[in-house]
């Protein structure tokens, strides 16, 4: 397992400031910055972004995306994370689903979706956990029934980011008996959200706070021309698709905004004890952005990446919570959400919203188990 070292060219450097620039002009004073993927769901920010280009970029121009690099998309997603902007909309489509279709899809499904992802209008969540399932994927009830032109779902999916705003999510269900495998006969379908037979039910953070959802499907009709990739290869499909989530920008960023509003109101100068913790967040802040942006460079360069990117989702998550407990101790401030401080009302969003961060997009038990088996092979 190697991390190169990797620097930015002037053309990647000149993306950067142009994104910038965009932020400055579009995202207000009195802007709230999100805690990273979880931002605001803002579809005329999306639109605005997708004009720009910086929505589906790594999707070939033939269906509306602009054919650019995997480090090019990774300076975009960092600068839009580190100013806290209202990406809520479009980010899982644009981080996930676009790359999803694009390799397992069908024509048709790519002429559909990928212009309406890359015009930030086609809005998507991701149909995985279940129920007293924990971390086990594999032990999925959902199931989908064959019958005249499609299939008929029934079961519950949880967790499910967004689906009370977005438009359609990616199910794994069961569509044939596991035969002492159950690994086997797992599907993806992609799930209208609107449809028949769809029930959402929020589930609230601490704060109150509406972004998980617990979705129920009842008799869902889904079309034959709505499986995604083969029948029966949805684990090796889900398995590949979770390393576009886990090696970004976004599995570090979540308390960026944060740290940057305790830099602008710190008093000066800082307390010893002050100045060792901006050092500390500092350093491994760097650290991990290295990290992260080698697996860019490398999948780039057309190298494979499995445990790569399941090390750098469990180093960045722990240090997301690391961070917000190092901010709470010298920040000596109470965790107010109606302070006239917005470093104080982001601290304590992070506070209650935190130990969600190691648990999406693999909990760390999984992810190590993963690296593990990258190490040994």
């Amino acid at each position: 397992m190697r991390f190169a070292t990797t620097v930015l060219t002037p053309a990647e450097l000149e993306l950067r400031a142009q994104v910038r620039d965009f932020l400055r002009t579009e995202l207000p004073p009195e802007h709230k910055p999100g805690l990273g993927m979880a931002a605001e769901h803002d579809p005329e920010f999306s639109c605005k972004l997708a004009a720009a280009g910086w929505v589906g970029m790594a999707i070939p121009p033939k269906y509306g995306g602009r054919g650019r690099s995997v480090v090019d998309r990774f300076i975009v997603t960092e600068e839009l994370l580190s100013a806290g902007a209202p990406i809520g909309a479009h980010f899982v489509a644009d981080r996930q689903t676009a790359p999803v279709l694009l390799r397992y899809g069908s024509e048709a499904q790519r002429e559909y979706f990928l212009p309406r992802i890359c015009a930030g209008e086609c809005w998507f969540s991701l149909g995985m956990s279940e129920p007293d399932s924990g971390s086990d994927l594999a032990s999925v009830r959902t199931t989908a029934r064959q019958v005249d032109g499609g299939w008929l779902v029934n079961g519950t999916k949880v967790w499910t980011s967004g689906a009370h705003k977005n438009h359609y999510f990616a199910v794994l269900c069961r569509t044939s008996p596991a035969d002492g495998d159950r690994h086997e006969g797992l599907s993806q379908l992609i799930v209208d959200l609107s449809a028949a037979g769809v029930r959402i039910s929020p589930i609230h953070f601490l704060n109150g706070a509406h972004h998980f959802n617990e979705v129920s499907l009842t008799d869902v009709f889904v079309p034959d021309g709505m499986v995604l990739g083969q029948l029966g290869s949805g684990w090796q499909q889900v398995t590949s698709e979770l390393s576009y989530e886990r090696a970004g920008p976004d599995r570090f960023l979540s308390v960026f905004t944060t740290f940057r509003h305790y830099l602008a109101e710190l008093a000066q100068p800082p307390s010893p004890q002050a100045a060792r913790a901006i050092g500390s967040l500092a350093a491994q802040f760097w650290t991990i952005r290295q990290l992260s942006l080698s697996v860019a460079r490398a999948l780039d360069e057309g190298r494979a990446m499995r445990a790569e990117p399941a090390l750098v989702k469990d180093i960045g998550t722990r240090f997301e919570q690391r961070a917000i407990e190092l901010l709470r101790s010298v920040a000596e401030t109470e965790l107010d959400p109606e302070s006239d401080s917005m470093f104080a009302r982001l601290l304590a969003e992070a506070v209650l919203t935190g130990p969600s961060f190691t648990l999406r997009g693999g909990t760390t038990e999984i992810l190590r188990s993963v690296a593990r088996k990258g190490l040994r092979g």
